[in-house]
């Protein structure tokens, strides 16, 4: 009974554990950020919108942790939805200028990648059509029995797997066992996509990134 009483309250105790742990973190960041509105001029303060970003995420964190407790003394389950407001603190802080530069770096180089990922969404629903209609009406089955290629939804994921090879060469033996040259067509989309379209969108995103990330360093600090 000692064992079993000790299981069931240990995740309660977790729980309260990790809370108590969060609002002390959460207590040092609005000091650190006080400290530094005392230390600033109100008008500076106010136009840092990373001052403002940190409050915001203070406050939707205490009030998401208020809420939760309340849920919980009324055994009432609920979702920590102010977990993804964390990565506010950690990009926001006067430490992470490093961090700032590589994610403004991220961010202006998606713009120039869209055309290369557009070129290769285009590739991939054209290549799922074309397997819908090569073997959609064959009535192949998978090794599980089920239908094989049948849904075009369902193509376009096997598919967009298959540029990883994780499900090479299972994906493909039901066609192939059908007519070995139904090979002909994964080779040549494991060619386009997984070794020249890969590569492509690795080299505009590295070329990309490097460039803002040099334009960064060469600037202003963040």
């Amino acid at each position: 009974l000692a064992l079993l009483s000790v299981a069931l309250t240990w995740p309660l105790l977790f729980l309260q554990v990790t809370s108590l742990v969060e609002v002390v973190c959460l207590l040092v960041f609005f000091g650190r950020l006080t400290h530094f509105a005392k230390v600033t001029l109100r008008n500076v303060f106010w136009k840092d919108t990373k001052n403002i970003c940190i409050m915001v995420a203070i406050l939707l964190s205490l009030t998401d942790l208020a809420i939760y407790g309340v849920l919980r003394i009324y055994n009432v389950k609920s979702i920590r939805w102010s977990r993804i407001v964390r990565p506010i603190f950690l990009i926001n802080f006067a430490e992470s200028r490093q961090i700032r530069r590589a994610f403004r770096s991220i961010r202006n180089t998606l713009p120039e990648i869209t055309y290369v990922f557009l070129l290769f969404m285009f590739s991939l629903l054209m290549f799922s059509l074309m397997a819908l209609k090569l073997f959609g009406e064959r009535n192949l089955r998978t090794a599980e029995g089920l239908p094989y290629f049948k849904n075009y939804l369902e193509i376009v994921f096997d598919l967009y797997v298959l540029v990883t090879t994780a499900n090479s060469p299972d994906v493909m033996m039901p066609a192939f066992d059908f007519s070995s040259w139904y090979a002909l067509f994964f080779i040549a989309f494991v060619i386009i996509n997984t070794y020249i379209f890969m590569s492509l969108f690795l080299a505009v995103v590295y070329n990309n990134y490097k460039k803002h990330l040099k334009v960064m360093f060469g600037g202003v600090s963040g």
